[in-house]
C-alpha cells in the first residue's frame, strides 16, 4: 500500500511538473494607432487565440514613441528579446527591449541599423530569427532608400527593399547589409526554417498591383532566397507569422482589405488550403510574430492579470 502511495505522489509530482515545463504559443500584438505598447495573445493548440488583456511595455523611444510589428523571441537562457518599428518615418532604428518573464522589460534603446544611411525613409517591421548553425540573431527590416534600386510602378518613397544585422548578445551588432533585393517593392518578411540547408522566406509584395504574400527558398537563412513563388494571399494583406503545428506550418496575416485576420496552412510552402473556419484571432489584433513561451510565464501573465480585477 505504501508503496502505491508513493507512486501516486511522484506521479503527481511529475505530472505538475511537466504541466509547468509545457511551452505555450504566444501572438506579439499591438492595437492601432500603435501607442499604447506591446499585447499578447495566447493559444494551447496554434489555431485558437486568447487575449491577454494589458499592456506590458509602453513604448518611450523615438520621436514619435510608436510600437508596431512587435517581434520576439526567446534564447537558449530563457530571456526574451523584443524588436520593433518605432516611427511611420525617419533612420532612427529600431527598438529593443529584454525581458526575463514577459512582464518587467529592461533595456529600452533604439539600434540605429539605418544611421548611415542618411536618405533612409523608414524602418519597419523588424523581425528576429535564430540561427541555430552560427548560434546567432538575425533581425531583419523593410526600408526605402530612394533612388537606390529600380523604381518599377512604385514611387521612390515607397520602394522598398530588405536589410540585415546579426548579434550573438543584442550589445553589438554588424554592420547592417542588403537582405533582399527581388526586383520589386518588398516588406514585412519572415525567415522560417524548414530543416537543414532549407529555408522559406515569407514575404509582401508590396507592389501596388499586388499588395500581397508569398515565399521563396534558400539554403541559407541569410539567402539568397530565389523561385518566388505566386501569391497565396488575397489582395491587400499583410504582416505574416508563422508557426509549425505537427506536420503542418500555418501562416496568419492580416487580411486588412477585409478587415479580417485569416491564416493558410501548408506541408511544403507550395501547397496552401484555406483554414479561416479553423481559426480564432480576438478583434483588434494587429502584426506581430508567433514564439513559444513557458506555460509558467503564461500563467505568471494570467494571474498578472487577473489581480487588476
Amino acid at each position: 500500500m505504501r508503496n502505491l502511495v508513493k507512486l501516486f505522489i511522484l506521479f503527481s509530482v511529475a505530472s505538475i511538473l511537466a504541466s509547468c515545463q509545457r511551452d505555450v504559443y504566444l501572438f506579439t500584438s499591438f492595437h492601432e494607432p500603435a501607442n499604447e505598447g506591446l499585447r499578447y495573445l495566447y493559444s494551447k493548440d496554434g489555431y485558437h487565440w486568447n487575449a491577454i488583456n494589458g499592456v506590458y511595455l509602453k513604448p518611450e523611444l523615438g520621436k514619435q514613441k510608436i510600437m508596431r510589428d512587435p517581434s520576439m523571441i526567446r534564447d537558449k537562457q530563457g530571456i526574451y528579446h523584443l524588436v520593433w518599428t518605432i516611427g511611420w518615418q525617419g533612420n532612427e532604428g529600431i527598438g529593443y527591449a529584454r525581458s526575463k518573464d514577459l512582464i518587467h522589460w529592461e533595456n529600452q534603446q533604439i539600434v540605429p541599423v539605418m544611421q548611415q544611411e542618411a536618405t533612409t525613409v523608414n524602418v519597419w517591421a523588424p523581425e528576429l530569427f535564430y540561427d541555430d548553425i552560427e548560434d546567432r540573431f538575425i533581425i531583419i527590416w523593410a526600408s526605402t532608400i530612394p533612388y537606390r534600386f529600380a523604381k518599377g510602378v512604385e514611387e521612390e518613397k515607397n520602394n522598398h527593399r530588405m536589410y540585415y544585422t546579426t548579434t550573438k548578445d543584442f550589445k553589438s551588432f554588424t554592420e547592417t547589409k542588403l537582405f533582399s533585393d527581388p526586383g520589386f517593392s518588398i516588406i514585412d518578411a519572415v525567415i522560417v526554417k524548414k530543416k537543414q540547408k532549407d529555408y522559406v522566406l515569407v514575404l509582401k509584395d508590396n507592389t501596388r498591383p499586388n499588395r500581397n504574400l508569398k515565399v521563396a527558398f534558400a539554403k541559407n537563412p541569410l539567402g539568397p532566397f530565389q523561385q518566388i513563388s505566386e501569391p497565396f494571399s488575397p489582395y491587400l494583406s499583410e504582416g505574416p507569422a508563422v508557426l509549425k503545428v505537427k506536420d503542418q506550418w500555418l501562416i496568419y496575416f492580416d487580411s486588412y482589405g477585409s478587415k479580417s485576420y485569416e491564416a493558410v496552412s501548408t506541408k511544403d510552402f507550395k501547397v496552401f488550403e484555406k483554414i479561416n473556419d479553423k481559426i480564432s484571432v480576438p478583434e483588434g489584433h494587429k502584426h506581430g510574430t508567433i514564439f513559444k513561451a513557458s506555460n509558467k510565464d503564461l500563467k505568471n501573465l494570467l494571474r498578472v492579470e487577473a489581480k487588476k480585477k
